[in-house]
Order: C-alpha cells, then sequence, then structure tokens
C-alpha cells in the first residue's frame, strides 16, 4: 500500500470520551473528532422483566464513563505525516441515500461518512418532507452537523423528491396526485428519480436504503389491519427490492447496496407492532436474494446493516425509544451510547473495497446487544456478579 496520506477516511484509532444524555435529540450532530474529551454521563436503568406499561417507572440512575473509537479522517493537504492506517478511499465514487429529510437519524450519518471518504453525494428526500430539507439546508441550519473530520462541509449534489413507495407514475392514486403536500414537485416515483439521476449523472456506485414507515407501528400484530400490515412491507422492504432494481442498471460494476434493519425481524420487541417486525424480517431476507441476484447480473453487492436503538426524529414515532435506548445501555456487552456515526463507519466499510468480498450479510452494529439471551438487570440475576462497565 501506498504511504501517502489520502483525503479518505482512515481506519486510525482517536480515543475520544462521549457522554451519553436523556436528550437524545441531538445524537447525530456528533461529528467525527480529532480532540480527546471526557464527561461523565447519567444514564437510565432498565428494567427487563416488567411489562412496556411499568417500564417507565423502573428506571435507577448509574454514573458510567467510557471511551469510543472514532475514525480519523486523513488529508494530505492538511497533515504532513504520512496516513497509518488503511484507508476507506471512495474518492471518484457517487451514492444515492434514499430517505434523508433531516440531520437527525442514520441516513445523514452515513452520507457523512461516505462523504469523509471522497463521495459525491446524491440524496433522495420524501416528498411531503423536500421543501422543510431543502430550505432548512439552505439556510445553513444544518451546518454544523454537516462538518467533516478536516473542517469542511459535507456537500449534496442533488436533492431528488422520491416517494419510493410508488414505482412508476401509473401506481400513485388520485388522492395523493391531489395532495397539496406533493403539489409543486414532480419525478418523484422511483421509476422517474432513477431516470433523473441517469440524466443528471449517468452513474452511481453505491445505494443506500434509510427509509421506513409503519402507519400502525404503535398496534401489537394481532390488532394490525391487512392495510396497515401491508402499508409497513410495501414502505420498508419491498421499497428497497424496486430502488435496486431501477438502479441496477446504472450501478457501476463493484458497486454495492445497504439497508438499515433492526432486531425486531428475529426478537420480539414488544411496541414495535404494525407489521414493522415482519418487514425488517423480510428486509433481511431480501437481502440475501439480491445480493445473489445482483452480483451474477451486475457484480453489486448488497448488505445489510442491524443497527441498535437511536433517538432519531423518526424513531420517536414508535413512542418507547428512550426506553429501548436504556436497555441497550443497561444490558449491552458494550455498555456505551450507539453513535449513529458508528452505524455510518461502518457503512463507509461495507461500501468500500475493503468489504468487496463481504454481500448477502447482514451486520450488527448495536454494541453486542443482538448477542444477549437474557436482560441482566433483572433482579432474577441479582446474586450474580455481574460485570459492569464503570471504568473513571
Amino acid at each position: 500500500m501506498a504511504t501517502n496520506a489520502t483525503p479518505g477516511l482512515q481506519i486510525a484509532a482517536v480515543k475520544q470520551c462521549a457522554s451519553a444524555s436523556p436528550c437524545f435529540s441531538k445524537l447525530t450532530n456528533v461529528s467525527f473528532g480529532f480532540e480527546s474529551k471526557s464527561r461523565s454521563c447519567t444514564e437510565l436503568r432498565s428494567s427487563s422483566y416488567v411489562s412496556p406499561t411499568k417500564l417507565s417507572q423502573s428506571f435507577k440512575s448509574v454514573s458510567v464513563k467510557y471511551e469510543r473509537m472514532v475514525p480519523k479522517a486523513m488529508s494530505g493537504a492538511s497533515d504532513k505525516a504520512p496516513a497509518s492506517g488503511l484507508p476507506i478511499d471512495l474518492r471518484g465514487k457517487r451514492a444515492f441515500i434514499a430517505g434523508i429529510a433531516d440531520d437527525n437519524g442514520y441516513g445523514w450519518a452515513i452520507a457523512k461518512a461516505l462523504a469523509a471518504a471522497g463521495a459525491e453525494i446524491l440524496v433522495g428526500t420524501w416528498v411531503p418532507a423536500l421543501n422543510i430539507f431543502e430550505t432548512s439546508l439552505r439556510r445553513g441550519k444544518f451546518d454544523e452537523s454537516r462538518v467533516l473530520p478536516d473542517g469542511s462541509l459535507m456537500e449534496i449534489a442533488k436533492v431528488y423528491p422520491l416517494d419510493a413507495v410508488y414505482d412508476s407514475p401509473e401506481d400513485v392514486p388520485e388522492d395523493v396526485k391531489a395532495n397539496k403536500r406533493y403539489a409543486g414537485s414532480s419525478n418523484w416515483t422511483v421509476k422517474e428519480a432513477v431516470e433523473s439521476v441517469k440524466q443528471d449523472f449517468g452513474t452511481i456506485d453505491i445505494l443506500v436504503h434509510s427509509l421506513a414507515n409503519g402507519p400502525e407501528v404503535s398496534k401489537p400484530l394481532l390488532e394490525t389491519s391487512r392495510k396497515g400490515y401491508l402499508a409497513a412491507v410495501s414502505a420498508s422492504s419491498y421499497s428497497f427490492v424496486s430502488l435496486l432494481r431501477h438502479f441496477l442498471p446504472i450501478i457501476n460494476p463493484g458497486g454495492a447496496s445497504i439497508s438499515l434493519t433492526y432486531i425486531a425481524s428475529e426478537r420480539i420487541i414488544p411496541g414495535y407492532g404494525g407489521g414493522m417486525s415482519s418487514a425488517k424480517a423480510a428486509l433481511e431476507s431480501d437481502t440475501k436474494v439480491l445480493a445473489f441476484e445482483a452480483g451474477r447480473k451486475n457484480k453489486v453487492r448488497v448488505n445489510t446493516i442491524s443497527a441498535g436503538p437511536l433517538g432519531s426524529r423518526a424513531a420517536k414515532a414508535i413512542g418507547f425509544i428512550d426506553m429501548m435506548i436504556n436497555y441497550s445501555l443497561e444490558n449491552a456487552p458494550l455498555q456505551k451510547e450507539l453513535y449513529a456515526e458508528e452505524v455510518g463507519n461502518a457503512a463507509a466499510f461495507l461500501v468500500s473495497p475493503l468489504a468487496s468480498a463481504i454481500t448477502g450479510a447482514t451486520i450488527y452494529v448495536d454494541n453486542g446487544l443482538n448477542t444477549m439471551g437474557v436482560g441482566v438487570d433483572s433482579p432474577a440475576f441479582e446474586g450474580l456478579d455481574i460485570p459492569k462497565d464503570n471504568k473513571s
């Protein structure tokens, strides 16, 4: 490997401490950092043995400090010393991220990580949120969270209107066409959006699916209507199939596609209903089949990231995301908060040449919570000497 520094994302360990805060609305605003900081944090202790209705009464305060590893971006223009570490270099690559509507979620974090590694960023935004997103972007409201490791701001080459529930104009119901939230926008079905990208840029190298919707997510599965169930699968699972099907002809051979899933696909998460658990299970199953078909047809890799709970604006819709975050803090092998940028870093690796032999995989980025068979904060384990992260 050449020893010259590159402007790509480097896998170089930078120790940094951060705080786990009960204010979860700004988690994704944490940018890649160079400085070492130490802060104490207070977390709520969850209890895994009670019903969801009593869960909020079961928390207990604990004080935890931890360290997290953050990749450092190195630029030949700003660093005199040669880069030490393996570079994630996406210069010359173009990525389309479907599902970004603000700067507070995994999609945004993935876009930042890809941009830090040198990729050109295109975004597909849900039509009803398009005006607010573009206005906020234009007025600089996202500038703080656009900051990249080298101090520059992430640039978005173009924002496209997108509603991935509809494949083509013929699929759009009349009431949606007449809806004032769609007024003034055009070419927003999957087929039309892909045609617009092809006309503007020719090809892409990376496709990211970061969208989901379950209109009845707060309902138990037994109370979910057929319409609500199918809507969840359509928006959260089939939308990935449709996006990849339409984009595949213009994804350069050797390209990659990723989606975001959740452990409810394989474990029971009470409260995550409305068919959303089924949609995530379908998404993971489809990932394997699509990996085979897209790999054989166009040498494109397909993976999905099973991310832990994050207090994003979209996640607030399920109603108990804060409880899930605190449950993870108490029970995961790594007793620390999960940051959106950690998912972004994993995505940057998966779409890079460093992951050239990885496809059809579900990659867990959840501090190891997926490995646990029990909630160790249960009183049933009070007599056991269970180690805790009490580093100071």
